[in-house]
């Protein structure tokens, strides 16, 4: 019997149980180590990269596998950029704002004060020119970004005492993502203080900390900021949105098979929305408990939001006098956002604000 009549009659099983392998060309295994910059504790947002790692296993048949490894693994939260310089890992996933002290540039991959929402965040990147502008500053760290998922619009945050005026921020230690928004809320008497989300409850219970910002109802409650913090204020308006990334270490991209780029690609699409999505489940319940719980929830004041934009249009200002490329990343997000006003004038606004009037059945 030859070859084929032999697959033909005795089907694939047989064939391999014969020892006949058939002609098909089998691609080398990737093996792949992903360090995030958060505790597995955070299902949100450590979830996402445990989604990508499953959906890239699944459509690649097990070929191509990513292993996701929690902060202080493999590193310590915020080294994951010096290992992509130095190819000690293949990808990250981590806020980009975390590294504003490499460059102030890194805040507008994730979230800037008074910044576009999470939708405008998406058409920016991806059919807009932010991707574009923010990769190709990206290159000289050694890595592309793709979106890991975004937490939606913040809360503005837990303190020990009620913030009523400006004059109640004056030598504030804050537990900040840094950057921009920290140099502005330091216009603001502010002391602000970048650390690990794991390291927070600890300082904010023994008074390292006064006050603490982290996203948004679910995740604090979880990390049990409401225990030490009784007031909870809203919005986070330093973080309209705050997109968390995939970080990707560009000469492993560039090494990969087009079918596993397509892979990957689709893959961190797959994570961005789920996470998302989880947050708009998550939080409504998470902020009922909370209140149920104590939680004195209170809006910030107009006259501390008129202030933190002033403080924070004199920082753009002043970092686009210093940095030409700062100055047109800015001002490309700036030009779209307006677009994006204009048209949420007549859009979501409206339906926002009568929905929020009604009564529902």
């Amino acid at each position: 019997m030859d070859r084929r009549s032999l697959i033909k009659n005795a089907g694939i099983a047989g064939v391999l149980a014969a020892g006949v392998a058939p002609a098909v060309h089998a691609q080398a295994a990737v093996r792949w180590r992903l360090a995030s910059s958060f505790p597995k504790s955070l299902d949100t947002i450590f979830g996402s990269a445990e989604k990508l790692s499953s959906a890239v296993k699944a459509m690649s048949g097990g070929k191509f596998e990513i292993s996701v490894h929690p902060a202080g693994e493999l590193m310590p939260a915020f080294g994951v950029v010096d290992a992509l310089q130095g190819d000690t890992i293949d990808m990250a996933q981590t806020a980009a704002y975390y590294f504003t002290g490499k460059d102030p540039i890194f805040a507008f991959s994730c979230a800037v004060p008074f910044g576009l929402t999470t939708l405008q965040m998406a058409g920016w990147k991806d059919h807009g020119n932010g991707r574009k502008l923010l990769d190709a500053f990206f290159e000289k760290y050694n890595f592309k970004t793709a979106s890991a998922g975004n937490t939606t619009t913040q809360m503005g945050g837990w303190y020990r005492k009620e913030i009523k005026t400006v004059a109640d921020l004056k030598g504030l230690k804050m537990r900040m993502g840094g950057g921009v928004f920290g140099e502005a809320m330091a216009k603001l008497g502010v002391v602000a203080q970048n650390m690990p989300a794991g390291d927070v409850y600890q300082a904010l219970e023994k008074g390292t900390l006064d006050a603490v910002e982290f996203v948004g109802p679910y995740d604090d409650e979880k990390l049990g900021f409401n225990k030490v913090a009784p007031f909870y204020y809203y919005p986070g308006w330093w973080e309209g949105s705050a997109d968390l990334e995939f970080f990707i270490n560009i000469k492993k991209y560039n090494a990969l098979s087009p079918e596993n780029k397509a892979i990957l690609d689709a893959a961190t699409r797959v994570a961005a929305a789920d996470m998302t999505a989880k947050y708009q489940v998550l939080n409504p319940i998470a902020l009922k408990n909370l209140v149920a719980n104590k939680t004195q929830l209170k809006p910030f004041s107009k006259e501390l939001m008129d202030a933190g934009f002033k403080a924070s249009m004199e920082t753009f200002a002043e970092h686009e006098a210093r940095s030409p490329e700062f100055k047109k990343i800015h001002q490309d997000m700036r030009a779209f956002q307006k677009d994006q006003i204009l048209w949420n004038r007549f859009s979501e606004y409206p339906f926002n604000q009568y929905m929020a009037q009604v009564k529902l059945p």
